[in-house]
């Protein structure tokens, strides 16, 4: 499991290089209606950095129940299926000698899925490269740090911070809110770093006060929405001293 970073090529480590250079086949999960340039971007990387030809082998991904009731059953239903897919891929397109990988976008230990899914595959040795995650690529872009000295982060979804700004935090990093829950939290002593497609041509970057910017990055990553048809962003709030 090969971390590939936020999406710039060049977020692609030295050890990362090397592993896809002693892989015999690439596994890439594909979304149903997974927008071209996601698919690009893979190809861009491996073409980059991998000598030869690689084989490259597509494994479409599962739909999921995104109008369960129950969340965490409809997350837990989601990763057996792709459990069967993969394990079912992995059997048919590797020989017992050979070595496989799954290109992951930022870093496999951070809210994705692919270790937990392949946890589910008997039998299957699992090495694991870090990736430079849209949470380090974030930080970077603005140049401010995630913590304060001595102090703690909390990384977090945008569901969990429906329910309010941590108490105990100082410094939160929001990923997977597609909901714009940052605008409930407007009015509060709160510094907003938001980006989109961090790391790629398309990046965008917004920070200031949330008060004064909610309004703005609401109606930015609605834009970029309807134009790209997807978005991945992430956002660091920090509150004032």
């Amino acid at each position: 499991m090969i971390g590939i970073g936020a999406g710039d090529p060049d977020h692609v480590t030295v050890q990362a290089i090397k592993a896809m250079n002693e892989v015999d086949v690439f596994f890439v999960v594909e979304k149903r209606g997974e927008r071209r340039d996601l698919v690009e971007l893979r190809s861009e990387i491996l073409t980059r950095h991998v000598e030869g030809e690689p084989r490259v082998v597509y494994v479409e991904e599962p739909e999921r129940d995104r109008g369960a009731a129950d969340y965490a059953e409809a997350v837990e239903d989601w990763r057996r299926k792709r459990a069967e897919v993969w394990g079912r891929a992995l059997t048919e397109e590797l020989a017992e000698d050979q070595r496989g990988a799954f290109l992951v976008w930022g870093d496999p230990a951070l809210y994705d899925s692919t270790l937990g899914v392949l946890d589910r595959v008997p039998e299957v040795g699992c090495e694991v490269i870090p990736g430079i995650s849209s949470v380090q690529a974030l930080a970077a872009r603005h140049a401010v740090p995630l913590n304060r000295v001595g102090g703690a982060i909390q990384i977090t979804t945008g569901r969990r911070l429906a329910n309010g700004f941590p108490a105990e935090a100082d410094d939160v990093v929001v990923m997977l809110d597609a909901d714009c829950t940052f605008t409930e939290l407007a009015g509060q002593d709160l510094d907003i770093y938001w980006g989109a497609y961090v790391g790629t041509d398309d990046e965008l970057l917004v920070a200031g006060p949330l008060t004064e910017v909610a309004d703005q990055i609401r109606q930015t990553r609605a834009e970029a929405r309807e134009r790209k048809g997807w978005i991945m962003d992430t956002y660091l709030l920090k509150r004032r001293a």
